[in-house]
C-alpha cells in the first residue's frame, strides 16, 4: 500500500487574462515519471474534489502499479466555490470566459511544463455534476483538441440537450458516463433535478448522434462516495492496461 500513496503532486498557478486571478492547479506525476517520456492526460475540474474526495491520485497509482496501467499525468484544475455554477453552467455568467481560460491558457500553460501527448485522443476531461457538464461542453466546442469525457452524475440538462442537437453527428465523442440511482431530487444551486432522468434524456440523444458511449447506473446518491468507487472503471475505460 506505501507506493499507491507516495504521490508526486505539483502545484501550478496559471495565469490569465480571461478570469479574475491565476488559478490554482494540481499537477499529478506518475510512478517512474520521466521527462524524455510523453504522457496522456486527465483534465479535471473541480481539481482539489478529485484529489481529496476522489482520491484519483492513490487510485492512478494503483492502476499503474498493480494493473500495468499505461501512466498517464493528471492535471487537477481548482474553483472557488462562490464561482463555480457561473463558470461551469452553460448558462452561467463566467462559462464562456472560463472555457477561453481553459483552451487557451491552460492547455498550453500545461503542454509548455509537462511531456504530455498533444493529440485529442490522449487528452481525458472529467467532472462531477456541473464539471461533467462543462467538460462535455469543452469537447463539444473543441473536437479538434477533446475527444474524450468522463462524467460523474453530469448535470446534462435542457441547454446541453440543445447543443447536443445542434450536431449533425458526435461519431468522434467517447463519452464514460455514470449516474447514482438515487440521485432523483438533487438539490443544487439553480434549484431540484432528478439527475436519473436527465441523464438517461442526455444517453438517448447522444446515442442518436452516434457517439462512443459507456453508460452506467449504480446504486449511490450525488456524492464523491459513489463517485470516488466508480473512479478505477471510467480510468480503465480510458487507459490500457497490460497485466
Amino acid at each position: 500500500m506505501s507506493d499507491y500513496v507516495k504521490r508526486t503532486i505539483m502545484k501550478e498557478e496559471v495565469p490569465s487574462i480571461h478570469l479574475d486571478t491565476p488559478r490554482s492547479v494540481k499537477v499529478y506525476l506518475p510512478p517512474g515519471y520521466n521527462e524524455l517520456l510523453s504522457y496522456p492526460v486527465v483534465y479535471c475540474q473541480d481539481g482539489n474534489d478529485f484529489f481529496t474526495m476522489g482520491r484519483i491520485a492513490t487510485i492512478a497509482n494503483q492502476l499503474i502499479l498493480e494493473e500495468g496501467m499505461e501512466p498517464f499525468i493528471i492535471v487537477g484544475v481548482s474553483v472557488d466555490r462562490s464561482k463555480r455554477t457561473s463558470e461551469y453552467s452553460p448558462a452561467g455568467s463566467r462559462n464562456a470566459a472560463y472555457k477561453r481560460f481553459f483552451t487557451q491558457e491552460l492547455i498550453p500553460y500545461i503542454e509548455e511544463r509537462y511531456p504530455v501527448r498533444r493529440d485529442p485522443a490522449s487528452r481525458v476531461l472529467a467532472g462531477d455534476s456541473l464539471g461533467g457538464t462543462v467538460a462535455l461542453h469543452l469537447a463539444l466546442d473543441n473536437p479538434e483538441l477533446f475527444t474524450n469525457v468522463l462524467a460523474l452524475s453530469g448535470a446534462f440538462f435542457q441547454t446541453t440537450l440543445d447543443e447536443i442537437e445542434r450536431h449533425s453527428t458526435l461519431d468522434w465523442l467517447h463519452l464514460w458516463m455514470v449516474v447514482g440511482l438515487d440521485e432523483t431530487a438533487v438539490e443544487t444551486h439553480m434549484g431540484t433535478f432528478d439527475f436519473v432522468h436527465w441523464n438517461r434524456t442526455a444517453k438517448e440523444a447522444l446515442h442518436t448522434k452516434q457517439v462512443v458511449l459507456s453508460y452506467s447506473e449504480k446504486p449511490g446518491n450525488h456524492v464523491w462516495g459513489l463517485w470516488q468507487k466508480e473512479l478505477p472503471d471510467a480510468l480503465r475505460h480510458f487507459f490500457p492496461t497490460y497485466l
